[in-house]
């Protein structure tokens, strides 16, 4: 407990580094970024074309608990729009084949959602036969989706590596690939959110170096109060970040300041100019202040409408 004080009072004092120039490869680090919602915190946008540019790529949350009908909801309301409506399916949730069957089913007739974020999900014990992504895929029923991601931990993850290490995650990466590999569908990595852009970089390098080449859809965290970043931060499992920020912690007069990506989003744009982590393809937001919040931060930093999609 005393431990957690300690990091508790060290992260109150951090503060975001003085802003410098916007480096010109931060627009195209920005560029058809995504973002990421809840259906009761979606209820609250009176209008998502106010706030994010047209075609925008909006995963939906699926927290344990949320009625698929709210889920549904969204995505039909985010298709209506103009939005690319891309739904969670945590596969520990999932009571079994023929649920997960109805779900794609409604949402690609109701919604027409045609990407999807599979993961295991954060409950610990399944409620039905899936307990991972990887029977997701292979039961077929993403079949004619033009767009799947799967999850990706920068910092590790425990839950499949209790050893801290990363040995089964890559494994679990690696069957992935090989799965994209005979896929008609876009893969790509979206992560857990992170704040300093060195070990990120060195995760992009063993990605690589493992043959793992899905491109990285890097998660950030968006603007926020530092009580929310940390509320949010030790939900999620993010240790490492914790003590990242705990040894920058500093400077007392600037105790209020709220949170900005602006620092390793500005060295991850750097780091694409002198030609590292190149499979680091886009920028994927966790709304923690708000998603208006959020949105006119992503706009005034160059943040733009996505590409065309497949």
């Amino acid at each position: 407990m005393a431990a957690f004080r300690e990091t508790l009072m060290a992260l109150l004092k951090f503060r975001s580094r003085d802003t410098a120039p916007t480096p010109a490869g931060l627009a195209d680090l920005l560029s058809g970024y995504s973002i990421e919602v809840m259906p009761r915190t979606a209820e609250k946008v009176e209008d998502f074309r106010s706030l994010l540019p047209a075609g925008t790529r909006v995963y939906i949350a699926h927290i344990d608990g949320t009625p698929f009908e709210d889920m549904l909801a969204t995505a039909r309301r985010l298709r209506a729009e103009g939005f690319e409506p891309m739904p969670h399916f945590p596969a520990r949730s999932i009571a079994d084949r023929a649920t997960l069957a109805d779900m794609v089913a409604r949402y690609r007739g109701e919604a027409d959602v045609k990407q999807a974020l599979l993961l295991a999900g954060g409950i610990a014990s399944p409620r039905g036969p899936f307990h991972s992504s990887m029977q997701l895929l292979e039961t077929g029923l993403f079949d004619g989706f033009t767009r799947l991601h799967v999850a990706g931990h920068p910092e590790g993850n425990r839950d499949i590596d209790p050893d801290g290490g990363e040995a089964e995650v890559m494994a679990a990466l690696s069957w992935k690939q090989d799965f994209a590999d005979r896929s008609d569908a876009a893969f790509a990595i979206a992560t857990q959110f992170a704040f300093e852009a060195p070990p990120v970089l060195a995760w992009a390098d063993r990605l690589a170096a493992n043959g793992i080449t899905m491109p990285i859809h890097l998660g950030i965290a968006g603007p926020a109060k530092l009580q929310t970043l940390i509320k949010f931060a030790i939900a999620c499992g993010v240790g490492a970040s914790l003590s990242v920020l705990q040894k920058r912690a500093r400077d007392v007069s600037k105790l209020l300041l709220p949170f900005e990506p602006d620092e390793i989003l500005t060295d991850l744009a750097r780091a694409r100019a002198e030609g590292r982590g190149k499979n680091i393809q886009s920028i994927h937001f966790f709304p923690l202040g708000g998603i208006k919040t959020n949105a006119e931060w992503a706009t005034a930093h160059g943040g733009t409408a996505p590409a065309p999609q497949i």
